[in-house]
């Protein structure tokens, strides 16, 4: 039961679709530009830098505050598994995000969600993601491959970190944890298949400073 409350906080989370309330105020709907989507990358490409980064500090925090109302709610009577439940929390909140009732189940790819994830549940796999994820986009500009790449990293951190027993949790609930992890990594992936075929063929646009390149750009 506590697992399906932690979903749903962070569903409800993550139904705020920052570059949606954005794009209302542009009076169009942002998932009839670009690449469809309400999340982060489109914003920047739509409506420019400013926007993007409010649609990333909004995605961002919205994971925060679900995690942040779970350690809040169940903390004390599910101290021993609130790393896994924070996770949970952190899963909803991007199901949310990618699938809003409200939007006909049409939202955003979840990274901008994930980041906030990240960064609530473990400083260190987040610096680790953060370098990753500038150091492949100062070298490549692919956003996507940025993405993906540090959300794997992300993952494989996670079982390093929990290995070692950073987060204090019994063999069968890590497992869970691990789960849901790869889960939410697959989704990722699943998400940004549209992505992953256009670099395999050549056509993934580039991000610069706001502007969109094709490879040849």
């Amino acid at each position: 039961m506590e697992r399906l409350i932690c979903l749903a906080i962070g569903y409800v989370c993550g139904l705020f679709q920052t570059s949606y309330i954005i794009g209302r105020f542009y009076k169009t709907d942002i998932r009839e530009h670009g690449s469809g989507n309400a999340g982060t990358t489109n914003a920047l490409r739509t409506f420019g830098k400013k926007a993007g980064a409010m649609t990333l500090l909004g995605d961002c925090l919205k994971c925060v505050a679900a995690i942040l109302l779970v350690k809040l709610f169940l903390g004390k009577t599910y101290g021993d598994i609130l790393p896994l439940l924070t996770v949970y929390a952190a899963a909803g909140c991007i199901l949310g995000h990618n699938f809003p009732f409200y939007l006909n189940f049409r939202g955003g790819k979840g990274i901008a969600a994930s980041v906030g994830f990240i960064l609530a549940f473990d400083w260190r796999i987040f610096l680790i993601c953060a370098v990753l994820f500038f150091t492949l986009f100062f070298t490549t500009h692919y956003v996507s491959v940025c993405s993906l790449s540090a959300y794997l990293a992300a993952f494989l951190a996670m079982i390093f970190w929990g290995q070692k027993g950073v987060y204090g949790m019994d063999p069968a609930h890590m497992t869970e944890m691990y789960v849901v992890m790869g889960l939410m990594t697959a989704l990722a992936f699943f998400r940004h298949r549209a992505n992953v075929v256009r670099l395999l063929n050549g056509t993934e646009n580039r991000i610069y400073l706001g502007k969109t390149k094709n490879k040849k750009g």
